[in-house]
Order: structure tokens, then C-alpha cells, then sequence
């Protein structure tokens, strides 16, 4: 990780080299966080007129105006958000080098990135995805049971990777889901996904004669005879995004959102959601309320005989 020669005086690069050589080889940090660390750093260096101005004695002040000019030049909020991030952690690399007593980065203001909406698709939508003969293709079969408990329970893709046979409880109609932070939660699981699990572990036998040992429980394989992978359900989803019509972009986590949003609209309970999704925060979950407000101005907009535009 080498800044070009000319780039910028001694007294900036060797301070600069010697964090991103403390990322690289103490950190273990990967080289496309390097080149952004550098890059965010550069840029300050380089817009620093003053040859007497180096690292160790830049002011809250002055780090302060930079961010300012980014913000008049249109600099999107997670670009300056990055610069911050790098700034803030460069310094604290300085202090703990002893080459500073302060960090004039920890109180930089960051302006707040407007927070995007998930993306799902209507009722409408589902049921014609999921509408595809899985009768006689086993690959057809396996991946309508995979869409169905997507939809069904609201998953995240590695707990549906993760998935082993022995999580379905199927006198409760329930699955055991081990989520983020290694933590199980028990989801129902409906009838119409349960009969695609039904008939998919009946085609199973097919793809698991060579199976590993640690993936003999595994409730979704491929025909490589293993556990199938987050890479591979994801190709899947998109083959069937397009098979069937839809026109955009599918992806795993929209089919939980589309459970989410769904799930809201009927019963109003954002706590019992907040379950089923296994949310920490109610915070989180609360995104989906904006999500069907979002569904009932653009009604309101349509049909309001006031809201319509002249």
C-alpha cells in the first residue's frame, strides 16, 4: 500500500504509510478498506494549502472546514460519512502511537443519510412467483420449498442455509432458527410451505447419497451433494425472479421484507413482528411502519380528489 511519489510531503506520508501498514498487517484489514482509508486520508492531505500544516498538528477547526466543503461541494452524506470514520480512526491510531494527545475527529458532525425503505413485492407479486410446477424437476421442487419458507417465516438467507431437518417441529408446524449472534428463536411455519418441505425431503434422498458428514441434517442441498450455499440460493431466486416474469431484481432478503410488510398490514402488531423477525430493537422493525405509510399516501395521492395534482 504505497502512495504515489509525488502525492504528498514527507511530513503527511509517513504517518499515512505507517496506519495503513498497522491496518494491513496488525488488523488484518482487506485491501479494498485500505485503498478507501487512503483515499479519504489523500484527499485532506491534498487540499491542505498550508506547507506548514502536517497530521500532527491539524485542529478540530480545520478538519471541521473540510467536511464543510464537502458538504457545500454535494458530497453525499455517506461519502463524508467515510471520511470521518477514516479520520477518526487515524488519529486514535496517533494517540496510541503517543504522536498526539487528542483526536480533533471524535466530535466531527456527520449529516444523517436518508434511510432507504425496504423493497417487496406485493401479494400479488408472491403468489405468481411461487406459482411455478415443481411436480416433476427436483431442482423446481427444492427451490419452491426454499421461496415458500422464505415467504412463509420470513428468513434471513444464512438461517435458511443454516436449516437442518431436525429444526421442523412438524406436529407444531414450527422451526427452530438459529439467527445473528448465534441466537434460536422458534417461527410457525404455514401449511403451503410445509407441504413444499414435504414433498422437496422426498426428492432429498436424490442429492444426498454422498453427502458429507456435517451435512447429513441439512435441510437444503445441491446436487454437488452438500448444504447448499448463500451464493447459490441467491442465483436460484434470481432464476426464478425472471422465469416467472417479475421484471426486476430478486433478492432473498426481499421475500422477508415482503413477509415483514405483509405481516404489518394484517395484524398492526409491530411487537409480535418484532418476534418473528428476530429484531433485537424495535427500532429496526419499525421501518416497515413507514414502509405501509409509505403504501398509503401513494393511494391517497391517487384517489384523494384534493391530493390529485392540476
Amino acid at each position: 500500500m504505497t502512495l504515489p511519489d509525488s502525492a504528498l510531503p514527507t511530513q503527511w506520508q509517513q504517518p499515512l504509510q505507517a496506519f495503513l501498514h498497522y491496518l494491513q498487517f496488525e488488523r488484518g484489514y482487506s485491501s479494498k478498506t485500505l485503498d478507501s482509508y487512503q483515499r479519504q486520508l489523500q484527499q485532506l492531505a491534498l487540499s491542505i494549502s498550508d506547507p506548514a500544516r502536517h497530521w500532527l498538528n491539524l485542529s478540530e477547526a480545520q478538519l471541521k472546514q473540510h467536511i464543510i466543503a464537502m458538504r457545500r461541494s454535494g458530497a453525499k452524506p455517506r461519502t463524508i460519512a467515510l471520511k470521518v470514520a477514516a479520520l477518526r480512526s487515524f488519529y486514535r491510531y496517533l494517540q496510541a502511537q503517543g504522536q498526539r494527545s487528542d483526536n480533533p475527529a471524535l466530535y466531527l458532525s456527520v449529516p444523517k443519510a436518508a434511510r432507504s425503505l425496504p423493497k417487496n413485492l406485493d401479494v400479488d407479486q408472491l403468489n405468481h412467483l411461487l406459482s411455478f410446477d415443481s411436480q416433476d424437476d427436483i431442482l423446481a421442487c427444492r427451490d419452491k420449498a426454499m421461496l415458500e419458507l422464505f415467504y412463509s417465516s420470513g428468513l434471513r438467507l444464512e438461517e435458511l442455509v443454516n436449516a437442518n431437518i431436525s429444526d421442523i417441529d412438524w406436529s407444531q408446524q414450527l422451526l427452530r432458527v438459529t439467527g445473528k449472534g448465534s441466537k434460536q428463536r422458534i417461527v410457525p411455519v404455514g401449511s403451503v410451505a410445509l407441504n413444499a418441505l414435504r414433498d422437496w425431503l422426498a426428492q432429498r434422498p436424490a442429492f444426498s447419497a454422498k453427502l458429507a458428514e456435517e451435512d447429513t441434517d441439512a435441510l437444503f442441498i445441491s446436487k454437488q451433494h452438500k448444504r447448499i450455499s448463500s451464493r447459490h440460493v441467491r442465483e436460484r431466486v434470481q432464476l426464478w425472479a425472471k422465469q416467472q416474469g417479475l421484471n426486476q431484481k430478486l433478492h432473498p432478503h426481499m421475500l422477508r421484507h415482503s413477509f415483514a410488510s405483509h405481516m404489518l398490514e394484517s395484524s398492526q402488531d409491530l411487537r409480535a413482528v418484532q418476534e418473528l423477525l428476530g429484531h433485537a430493537n424495535l427500532s429496526t422493525t419499525q421501518v416497515y411502519t413507514h414502509l405501509d405509510f409509505a403504501h398509503l399516501a401513494k393511494v391517497y395521492d391517487s384517489a384523494h380528489p384534493r391530493a390529485k395534482k392540476k
